[in-house]
């Protein structure tokens, strides 16, 4: 079998997605987060953030008033336990099945699940097989 290396952390430092469902977006994306093991970091009246996502109604600050497009984002899972948890969990807080757990054609071990969160964004889990991670997250740290 060839070896297929992957990197991850090095490309995107952080994604915003403005909403007018804010309070849609938070419940779809605590649940769907909690499953994946990610934390909701902070949130305010009109933005929460996770890791590299920022999500945010379309009055706040940084939105300028103007909703984002649709977009498809894909989470890692750590197995396809997790894929499937996160189909469930994400249309129980709202989601729409946008293609249900299973393997995918992209690669042999491609094991993915699709779901619509409230704004359209097509939001996927993925498990890529077992495999070595150098690292189960790049960290970073500031001098204050």
């Amino acid at each position: 079998m060839e070896t297929m290396i992957l990197n991850r952390g090095r490309l995107i430092d952080h994604l915003h997605l403005v909403v007018e469902d804010y309070p849609g977006a938070l419940r779809f994306y605590s649940a769907v987060l909690q499953v994946l093991d990610v934390p909701i970091g902070g949130s305010g009246e009109d933005y929460f953030w996770a890791d590299e996502l920022f999500v945010s109604t379309v009055g706040s600050e940084a939105a300028a008033g103007v909703p984002t497009g649709r977009h498809h984002l894909a989470f890692q899972a750590a197995s396809r336990e997790i894929v499937d948890a996160f189909h469930a969990a994400g249309v129980a807080a709202g989601g729409c099945d946008n293609g249900a757990p299973g393997l995918r054609p992209y690669h042999p071990q491609y094991y993915g699940a699709f779901l619509l969160d409230p704004a359209g964004n097509n939001i996927e889990a993925v498990y890529h097989g077992p495999a070595a991670r150098s690292a189960p997250s790049v960290t970073v740290e500031f001098e204050s």
